[in-house]
């Protein structure tokens, strides 16, 4: 018994000397084979990286002298190449009185191609707030490319407080989660209008860097350092059902040290990138300002201003202008005052895509829509109505290539401000800290 233990013993013993470099072998196989996948894999991945740059930085066949800056870097997150031509996200508010002024200027800068949310605020009656939304919901059109939204959630918005821009921010992260595939977010208000069509807006951005951010922006100093930053608001929009005005502490507080105060125009064209920071605030910073601002006066005059001037990934794509027209009162130029017809040429040499602000159907809105926007129907013209105007027809009832644009004089007009403000003169003011 014990002769045949020994023997099973010296077997095993036996067996131990070929296992042990099989197993090596083995572990020696695998190992290679685990490497080969995965370098295999690299590979794909490195070739799909550089044709990835090669789309984010190459310049447009024709791009016409537009300046696409190679000297960006990427922040593009929809993962859309930018041979595609791009599409606006367009917020419109307004309160009580406002539903028509805000219809109009929908339709006037209405494309297939784009993005849209309304908001009428808490102070306009339910009554209007549901007309505006069934004009929306009845129009043929945006039923049928569903790209046209009414915020079910009215807020209450206070002048200069940070329930205004607490609203932008809301709207953006709607428009955010609704539609991927938007580049660019433009704010305006019902008494906001159009001074080209939206062909010679998409035509003259499908040639610009995506990572251009339109804002005014300077350093707050001054009276406004004062008047603004010092003192401690409270926004009753906040916590009351009914609007009424900022109420201010007799207390004032310092400036900050952790960061740059800066201050422009609350009329803004942002690209998807810079919103998405703001909203994710994956470094924290958006939300330190957000929480900094509620307490402001004249928030929405301050925050995407400070945040982007502040942040070095955004700072170089700041252009100091909001594209907008704006006639100013005498100073410290408060209020704009309401444009009319002996302002259309100046408007015109401005250059701008917008203006403001406009009484309720101005004359001056009907000579826009004649003789810059070709505005006949519900629509202003483009290259997307498909239909025949034969007989009073609208041409807009038949949606065309929304890709396919006919730019006009806008573009030309456009082309010469962005010349002006793309030139390296200009961008090197940007975000200054010199007052």
């Amino acid at each position: 018994m014990r002769k045949h233990a020994s023997s099973y013993s010296g077997r095993v013993y036996g067996d131990r000397h070929w296992k042990i470099p099989f197993f090596v072998s083995l572990l020696v196989s695998i190992t290679l084979f685990t490497a080969t996948i995965f370098g295999l894999y690299s590979s794909s991945y490195g070739r799909d990286q550089v044709q990835l740059d090669m789309v984010s930085f190459a310049r447009p066949v024709e791009s016409d002298g537009y300046f696409v800056e190679s000297d960006f870097k990427s922040f593009q997150s929809n993962g859309f190449s930018k041979n595609e031509p791009p599409r606006f996200a367009y917020l419109i508010s307004g309160t009580k009185g406002d539903s028509h002024r805000m219809m109009r200027t929908l339709q006037a800068v209405y494309h297939p191609r784009n993005q849209y949310i309304l908001h009428m605020d808490l102070e306009a009656p339910p009554k209007e707030r549901l007309n505006l939304t069934m004009s929306v919901k009845n129009d043929p059109t945006f039923r049928k490319v569903e790209n046209v939204r009414v915020m079910s959630q009215s807020n209450l918005v206070t002048y200069k407080g940070p329930t205004m821009f607490a609203c932008t921010l809301q709207a953006i992260s709607i428009l955010l989660k609704e539609s991927s595939k938007w580049d660019w977010f433009i704010n305006l208000s019902a008494s906001d209008y159009p001074l080209m069509t939206q062909d010679d807006l998409l035509h003259v951005f499908s040639n610009l860097s995506r990572n251009l951010n339109f804002i005014e922006n300077m350093l707050l100093h001054g009276w406004k350092l004062n008047q603004r930053a010092k003192p401690i608001i409270i926004d009753p929009g906040l916590y009351l059902s009914k609007k009424s005005d900022l109420a201010t502490t007799s207390q004032r507080r310092s400036l900050p040290t952790a960061f740059t105060l800066f201050t422009g125009s609350a009329w803004v064209v942002l690209t998807r990138s810079f919103v998405e920071y703001c909203i994710w605030g994956w470094d924290n910073f958006p939300r330190t300002l957000l929480m900094y601002y509620t307490n402001f006066v004249s928030s929405p005059e301050g925050y995407f201003h400070t945040v982007m001037c502040n942040t070095e990934e955004f700072r170089g794509t700041a252009i100091g202008h909001d594209l907008h027209y704006i006639a100013w009162d005498t100073p410290p130029k408060q209020h704009p005052i309401s444009l009319t017809v002996k302002d259309f040429n100046k408007m015109i040499n401005s250059s701008a895509p917008f203006a403001r602000k406009f009484r309720k159907d101005d004359p001056v809105l009907d000579k826009i829509d004649k003789e810059l926007l070709g505005r006949t129907h519900r629509f202003a013209a483009g290259a997307w109505c498909n239909g025949t105007s034969a007989d009073g027809a609208d041409p807009c009832s038949v949606i065309g290539d929304d890709s396919v644009f006919r730019p006009g004089p806008g573009a030309n007009r456009l082309h010469e401000l962005m010349n002006k403000l793309l030139s390296e003169d200009f961008r090197s003011k940007q975000c200054s800290t010199k007052s």
